[in-house]
């Protein structure tokens, strides 16, 4: 499987994408939308038929710069930023930290809002996003596709950052857990396939699942995992859930297994959300889960049932939602 759809809102704001050369649309109110810039582009008629980009990002930035006021600018989205990756990510980062002193009242970025006609998740070439938080220190959110580093950073606004991820390497996750993020309520982690990358063991998520790292986190996500039965096991016992409101164990290869830990782990009642949806759950254990949570006000997720599939050789086949 892979990411369909663009981002349509994202920190509290609608998604809107600032509009093409020449383009007459009338433009909101500048803090009233998240802007996605991405590079655009067109077929030309003709015998040849072939596509081009109307503008490289880097223009498109000047444009967007001198076209709204960058001072009221809360949120921005980057999506495709070149043909191919032919521009390294980190000119684009390089735009983006350049404007620091112009862009005040910037409160949140996602980098590489691309869907799977534009790049498989696997091979999105994003780079380090933490110089972001370097240039921001009033940054409330960041969320990245395809990092595969990150390095460790104090910073005192963050409240919530987002990985994803087919093959989340270890370097990202070394550079949460060794940075100082007092502020953090949410984080979320696609750790995904080790085909694609994906090398953190559940071992190496137990100074996060201890609970000392991040006092404020109330929202946890551990999510797209081939280890989710292992994932859910530990933490059926760790110390960071009863003070978490929403848990996430979604887009991954949760079994019976992983599901039975749950119930005879420590209560889970207190949860406002628990999503584990894309899953590989019996209807008996379905209803397990139910009749345990949903009584107490707990909104369970569980949409989105898979079957496993058989190989020719009698293997078992789960799948993650989103891998390659």
């Amino acid at each position: 499987m892979t990411i369909g759809a663009h981002l349509r809102e994202f920190h509290g704001l609608p998604v809107l994408d600032f509009p093409r050369p020449g383009d007459p649309t009338e433009l909101p109110a500048t803090g009233s939308v998240a802007w996605r810039l991405r590079v655009d582009e067109q077929w030309e008629s003709g015998p040849s038929y072939r596509r081009h980009l109307l503008e490289p990002f880097a223009q498109k930035w000047e444009r967007f710069v001198a076209t709204v006021d960058p001072a009221q600018v809360k949120a921005l989205v980057v999506g495709r930023w070149a043909e191919y990756f032919e521009v390294p990510a980190e000119e684009i980062v390089g735009l983006l930290t350049g404007a620091a002193d112009r862009f005040t009242g910037l409160r949140a970025v996602f980098l590489g809002d691309l869907v799977g006609e534009e790049s498989d998740l696997a091979y999105i070439q994003l780079c380090d996003p933490a110089p972001l938080l370097e240039a921001y220190p009033l940054l409330e959110e960041l969320a990245a596709r395809g990092a595969d580093t990150f390095a460790p950073v104090r910073h005192e606004a963050l409240r919530t950052l987002r990985f994803e991820s087919g093959g989340l390497p270890s370097a990202v996750l070394d550079g949460v857990l060794g940075g100082e993020l007092p502020a953090l309520e949410s984080l979320d982690l696609w750790l995904g396939v080790d085909e694609y990358g994906a090398d953190i063991t559940v071992a190496q998520l137990q100074p996060l699942l201890d609970g000392t790292l991040f006092p404020r986190l109330r929202h946890l996500g551990l999510e797209d995992s081939e280890l989710q039965d292992e994932i859910a096991a530990a933490v059926a016992g760790a110390p960071v859930v009863p003070r978490l409101e929403s848990l996430s164990l979604a887009l991954g290869t949760l079994t019976d297994d992983g599901a039975a830990a749950l119930l005879t782990g420590q209560p889970l009642t207190h949860l406002k959300r628990l999503d584990l949806h894309h899953h590989f759950l019996s209807d008996a254990l379905t209803e397990r889960l139910r009749a345990a949570l949903e009584p107490a006000g707990t909104e369970l997720d569980l949409a989105d049932p898979q079957e496993p599939e058989e190989e020719e050789d009698g293997e078992i086949w789960r799948y993650v939602a989103n891998a390659e």
